[in-house]
């Protein structure tokens, strides 16, 4: 019996992505291609600044649109609303300074800001923060949804702002399928827990908070030893000082140095600045304002720069020697440093740990976007991927199923880490069709013909319903030792068939690379091929509904009508039965669907009419 893929049955485990939530900019990044990636939408960094710009009449904009806003209009720009996630007000009293809303306690004890004469909570507003990011990674995976995610938060959250991160992906419509800890998932980025064992230390120093963790990692388990920071402390203090010294220098009076507008251009400058003088010598810091009479510009020294910070670089050194103290390990006893936050770029903050710890930190990754690959790497374990992949052998050659009209549906792919296993859906081609024939082959061809195969069995008992109604989940199993195992079971009545084929090992080097070349020169040919098949299968299917549905409307269904339907029926058939090109049985199924749109119509509404026949507005 013939068979058809399709999307009715779908228990392939769904991409998990990563999510980095922080306190400056926020990312989402998923394993693709044996790595993980940062989700970039075309012409995007992937990066979604954690601000928000509340406008009139409910208008919001978040990410980058509302730090652009930030100058114009600070007194409606909210920025780092992770610091008050799951808190008190008596817990955030400080950080109250730096937000232009008022704040009341919630009747759950957490913050409540007032908004526009709204109220907010923390979690609505990470939730739309995180909305965003959810956004931003749809359009980079092609509009695909993304519904779950591993989520980072800081070592030090406790349980009530986990779960307050939690609620917030829930508000934001994302299942919250894990919670890692930063400092662990920048581990995972590196591959740290690859190590049998061993103790790492992370150094987080992001725009707005610093935090240090001292980590164990036993049989690739991480165990946090302790933890220190200051909330307080990070890129944004090295701002600040190099908007002191540009204030310094202008000598503006009082109210003028206040204007929060000036202040937030000058913070704007200040950290175009620092970023420069990561890479160049000295670099320009100025402060435009024209309707202020100001044009003031000043070359400073990486030298300058690095003096005004070393207080700041000195406070995160104590942290770390506190951490260690607490873990009551010595800096010699530290196997691995990693370095996390973007604030991390500046060299005299690299040289520091360099000095404390007397070891070079892993700087090989973007320190921006770590976190976020790290968390990508859960996800991709947690999406019954594994981690071990260059440990691990993998299947040369990709395995799946012949589906009907001969074409190639894939449900392991090639270089798929092994052991590893996929279940993709199916259904039935023809009405009351009791039984499918499964075809096994491997190869990266797209028609089966081109294919070798490897085996066939048959399951019966498959309930007598219209066709596409039955649902059939197709489990491919490959274990360690490449035996593979293929399961087709009927989900409705569970009736279920099974064939095992031993080692994938009966192809030589020669003949993998020969069936490889292959696919390579026949790509365009086999991608046409497929669309044929696929395609015809597509008109059959329209073409029996048509035959089954027209007789019991043809009286409601004008002659000119009938006509073309009639008309593109034949032409369907002909090139069923023909060999055409691919855009030629494509333009065939177009006019086919165009003739029968007047009969669908016809159908739906009478699907309508039956549904609603005896129903009261009441009942509903």
């Amino acid at each position: 019996m013939a068979y058809l893929e399709l999307n009715v049955l779908d228990n392939a485990p769904k991409p998990i992505v990563g999510i980095d939530l922080g306190t400056t900019n926020s990312m989402a990044a998923l394993f693709v291609d044996g790595r993980p990636q940062v989700l970039r939408p075309e012409g995007n960094s992937g990066y979604v600044p954690s601000a928000i710009w509340f406008g009139e009449n409910g208008r919001l904009l978040v990410g980058q649109e509302a730090r652009h806003q930030a100058a114009a209009d600070p007194g409606h720009v909210l920025f780092s609303v992770k610091r008050f996630m799951g808190r008190g007000l008596a817990d955030v009293g400080s950080e109250l300074e730096n937000v232009p809303f008022p704040a009341k306690p919630g009747e759950n004890g957490g913050v409540r800001f007032t908004i526009r004469g709204k109220e907010w909570s923390p979690e609505q507003l990470s939730a739309l923060i995180l909305k965003k990011v959810q956004w931003m990674a749809s359009q980079a995976l092609g509009g695909k949804p993304v519904e779950r995610a591993v989520i980072t938060v800081p070592a030090y959250f406790d349980d009530t702002q986990r779960q307050a991160t939690r609620d917030a992906a829930r508000l934001a419509g994302i299942e919250a399928v894990r919670i890692v800890n930063e400092p662990t998932a920048a581990c995972l980025a590196y591959g740290l827990d690859q190590k049998k064992q061993g103790t790492v230390a992370v150094y987080d120093l992001g725009g707005g908070t610093f935090d240090v963790s001292i980590l164990a990692i036993e049989d690739g388990v991480f165990r946090v030893l302790s933890t220190n920071g200051d909330t307080h402390l990070g890129g944004d203090d090295f701002d600040r000082e190099l908007v002191q010294l540009a204030l310094e220098d202008l000598a503006l009076p009082p109210a003028l140095a206040q204007d929060r507008t000036l202040r937030q251009s000058l913070r704007l400058s200040a950290e175009r600045c620092k970023i420069a003088l990561s890479k160049d010598p000295s670099a320009e810091l100025q402060l435009i304002a024209p309707d202020r009479g100001l044009d003031w510009r000043r070359q400073i020294a990486r030298t300058e720069f690095e003096a005004r910070i070393a207080p700041w670089i000195e406070r995160t050194l104590a942290c770390c020697r506190r951490a260690l103290a607490d873990a009551g390990l010595e800096t010699r006893q530290i196997d691995e440093v990693v370095l996390v936050g973007g604030s991390t770029r500046v060299p005299a903050v690299r040289a520091a740990v360099e000095r404390l710890f007397g070891r070079r930190p892993h700087t090989e990754l973007n320190p921006d976007e770590v976190v976020a690959l790290g968390a990508a790497v859960q996800g991709h374990v947690l999406a019954g991927g594994t981690r071990d992949i260059l440990l691990l052998d993998v299947t040369p050659l990709s395995l799946g199923l012949e589906t009907m009209g001969g074409a190639v549906a894939k449900v392991i792919q090639r270089n798929s880490p092994i052991p590893c296993q996929a279940t993709e859906g199916f259904t039935t081609y023809a009405d009351n069709q009791t039984g499918l024939d499964l075809h096994i082959v491997q190869g990266e061809r797209e028609l089966a013909k081109d294919c070798r195969t490897l085996g066939r069995f048959q399951l019966r008992g498959i309930p007598a319903l219209p066709a596409g109604m039955a649902r059939i989940a197709v489990r491919f199993a490959l274990d360690a030792d490449g035996v593979l195992a293929v399961t087709a079971k009927e989900e409705s009545t569970g009736v279920s068939a099974h064939i095992e084929i031993q080692p994938m090992n009966g192809l030589t080097d020669g003949e993998v690379e020969s069936m490889l070349k292959s696919s390579y020169d026949n790509a365009v040919a086999d991608f046409d091929a497929r669309r044929v098949a696929d395609l015809k299968v597509e008109l059959g299917i329209m073409l029996r509904a048509i035959e089954k549905n027209l007789p019991g409307f043809k009286a409601e269904l004008d002659p000119e009508t009938l006509a073309d339907i009639q008309d593109a029926r034949r032409a369907a058939e002909a090139a069923r039965a023909g060999d055409p090109k691919a855009s030629e049985i494509q333009k065939v199924r177009d006019a086919l669907e165009r003739a029968s749109l007047p009969l669908s119509a016809l159908m739906m509404d009478r699907v309508a009419k039956d549904a609603l026949s005896g129903k009261k507005l009441g009942d509903f």
